[in-house]
């Protein structure tokens, strides 16, 4: 009946917006009756939440009005507003992937693997069991409770023993990377990997702090370099260096902690991705072996969804004092609702379940993957180690980067290279693709 292009990414929003304009054209009149919201999911083929929250938003601007047992109606709208054309919000919508089939670069978890029952159960507990609590101003290091259990899934998970009263709960990872350079100071140089993910630099940069980038061997980053370059910390993600997926052996990592104990800096380790070991256990965390002189962080970004904005690090006892100092005026800026729910999704072990299953399916994701790089036509070889969610595939025929991207664009498919995420110049990278395969499915596998 309503012939809607839900082709964007924020589909809800785009099914809003085009409601929304047929109601202020006249083309839905008022009084008219909405489908119910399991046909309109099905005819769109879309998640009945979708549309659900479509309604709400509707609702909530008075478009529609909600008919206990009977559903959602037009509401009569002045005849001087009027709405975009269609073709408007689907081009608003698109983004820069959308033209691609395969989007092997940005790949966020598929919307099937997130788990929306368990999270809404969670969420009305939360509503029933805190109440006016929820209204109250939260800390600026973030909620006990939650807190609490990061501090026990990190021992669970990591085996790391770590006091909650030193952990800061963020909204994300590029949030927590500000809050780092305020505490370490902006006057000082921040080593970064080379390559490697760009906005750890350019967050740096934005507030105000140096940054040197530093060449990343299969081995992670040049101490020796970084022993010369005056640098006062280091940004390192030891488990799965973005984007070469190199795994830094304990030899380095000692030498890494060396280095802080001489010049008095610190070892910011990036966790980013650390829960998709897909084989053996989570490599060992640099934080458990020198607390005092690292960092530790991470998000639930990969684990659950980027939209969540939450993360979290653990800091030195010496760093939170100065944390609290700094911010103690302030409130924390993820909403306590969303943290309380999180913090029983962590202490009901919903959330490691949820893990297991992620990490099955991303198996299967994998191993079709693998059959299926096997399967081109063009001489390559995998480089993967086991962890995170991307690989390196090289093409030592290819010629350049750019044909790589030429040929995958010909055939619908978005990817990037190592050289694509070169702070500085570097040798030895080319002819490497980065497969992101964190929001494959195995029906867009079929298509490769």
């Amino acid at each position: 009946m309503y012939n809607y292009d839900l082709s964007g990414k924020n589909k809800y929003y785009t099914l809003y917006s085009l409601i929304r304009d047929d109601i202020l054209r006249g083309k839905i009149k008022c009084g008219e009756k909405l489908p119910s919201k399991r046909v309109f999911a099905a005819e769109l083929g879309v998640s009945v939440v979708t549309v659900q929250l479509a309604y709400d938003q509707l609702l909530a601007e008075g478009y529609v009005r909600s008919k206990e047992r009977s559903g959602f109606f037009a509401e009569r709208v002045a005849n001087g507003l009027k709405g975009r054309q269609p073709s408007a919000v689907k081009a608003e919508e698109k983004g820069e992937g959308d033209k691609f089939a395969i989007d092997l670069v940005h790949g966020n978890t598929p919307p099937d693997m997130f788990p929306f029952s368990v999270w809404a159960r969670l969420m009305r507990s939360v509503l029933a069991d805190c109440g006016e609590h929820l209204l109250e101003r939260v800390a600026c290091d973030g909620d006990e409770q939650l807190k609490r259990a990061v501090a026990a899934y990190l021992y669970r998970s990591r085996g790391i023993d770590v006091d909650p009263r030193y952990i800061v709960v963020g909204a994300g990872a590029e949030h927590l990377y500000g809050v780092i350079v305020q505490l370490l100071g902006r006057d000082n140089l921040y080593a970064v990997e080379n390559p490697g993910y760009g906005k750890i630099s350019s967050t740096y940069a934005l507030n105000g702090a140096r940054f040197l980038p530093v060449n990343v061997s299969g081995k992670g980053i040049d101490i020796s370099v970084l022993e010369k370059s005056g640098a006062y910390a280091c940004h390192v993600s030891p488990s799965h260096q973005f984007p070469t997926g190199a795994v830094m052996p304990v030899s380095v990592r000692s030498a890494l902690i060396d280095w802080t104990k001489r010049s008095g800096g610190y070892v910011i380790e990036d966790d980013y991705d650390s829960e998709f070991r897909l084989t053996g256990k989570p490599l060992q965390c640099m934080c458990g072996l020198c607390p005092e002189r690292v960092i530790y962080m991470n998000t639930f970004s990969k684990s659950l969804a980027p939209s969540m904005r939450m993360g979290y690090m653990v800091l030195p006892p010496a760093l939170h004092a100065r944390f609290m100092q700094i911010f103690s005026s302030s409130a924390n800026f993820v909403p306590l609702f969303e943290q309380k729910t999180l913090a029983l999704m962590l202490d009901g072990g919903y959330f490691e379940r949820h893990l297991n299953r992620l990490k099955n399916y991303y198996r299967n994701i994998h191993s079709e993957l693998v059959k299926k790089l096997a399967a081109l036509p063009y001489r390559c070889k995998l480089l993967d180690t086991g962890s995170g969610l991307h690989v390196i595939v090289k093409f030592p025929d290819a010629g350049s980067d750019d044909k790589i991207k030429a040929v995958a664009a010909a055939h619908g498919v978005n990817i990037k290279c190592l050289s694509d995420y070169l702070l500085a110049p570097a040798e030895g990278l080319d002819g490497c693709a980065v497969i992101n395969y964190s929001g494959l499915t195995l029906d867009l596998l079929s298509k490769f």
